[in-house]
Parts: C-alpha cells; structure tokens; sequence
C-alpha cells in the first residue's frame, strides 16, 4: 500500500553536488526513522545517512561533513544533499522508512526502488 518514490539519482562529476528526494505515496503511521542506503556493485549495502523522528541524525563517516539529511514530516518526504562527491559516492541509494509495529517486537520497514548516482573522476 505504502510506495516510496526517489528521485534526483544520475551522472556527476567529482566535486559536484545533487540532492535526492524521497516522498511516500501516503502518510506512514508512527514513523521512528527515515534515511537513506547505498550499495555499490559487489559491496555491502550501507547506512548512508538517516534522521530519527526526532530530529537525531546519524551519517556514515565517509560522507561526514559532505552530506546532510533533512526531512518534512507533514509532507511524508526525506531528502539527501551531496556535496563535494567523490568516485567511490557512486551506487544504487535507497531510500528506506521504518514506523513501529505495536504488535510485533520489530518495526514495519519500507524501502524505494532505488536511484543511481555514478560519480566520475
């Protein structure tokens, strides 16, 4: 029911910026987090950068002092500014929600499709 939508993913150069956007189809019940992920061919997907419903934000240390993540609650959106990207920013970046689950002892995860960010040196 739930769709997280990405955009802003493409080809930059090394030095450059780009901002991602994430916005849900609807609003999402008790939402604790929002963040975004990065997987790069034959590596581990990634904790990029996330923001808690409170305002906590947490980054990778790679991206430390590059990148901030910011987010809208009324509008149901999250959004990753890039700056200063270096060739080893590129992968697939996702955008991932989770609200807690009153039933169960996890919380409800909810993932985009993915958008691709190629950072060229």
């Amino acid at each position: 029911q739930v769709q997280l939508v990405e955009s802003g993913g493409g080809l930059v150069q090394a030095g450059g910026s780009l901002r991602l956007s994430c916005a849900a189809s609807r609003s999402i019940f008790a939402v604790t987090s929002m963040g975004w992920y990065r997987q790069a061919p034959g590596k581990q997907r990634e904790l990029v950068a996330s923001i808690t419903n409170g305002g906590m934000r947490t980054y990778a240390d790679s991206v430390k002092g590059r990148f901030g993540i910011s987010r809208d609650n009324a509008k149901n959106t999250v959004t990753l500014q890039m700056t200063s990207l270096k060739p080893e920013d590129t992968g697939v970046y996702y955008c991932n929600t989770r609200a807690r689950n009153s039933i169960g002892p996890t919380d409800y995860v909810y993932w985009g499709q993915g958008t691709q960010v190629t950072v060229s040196s």
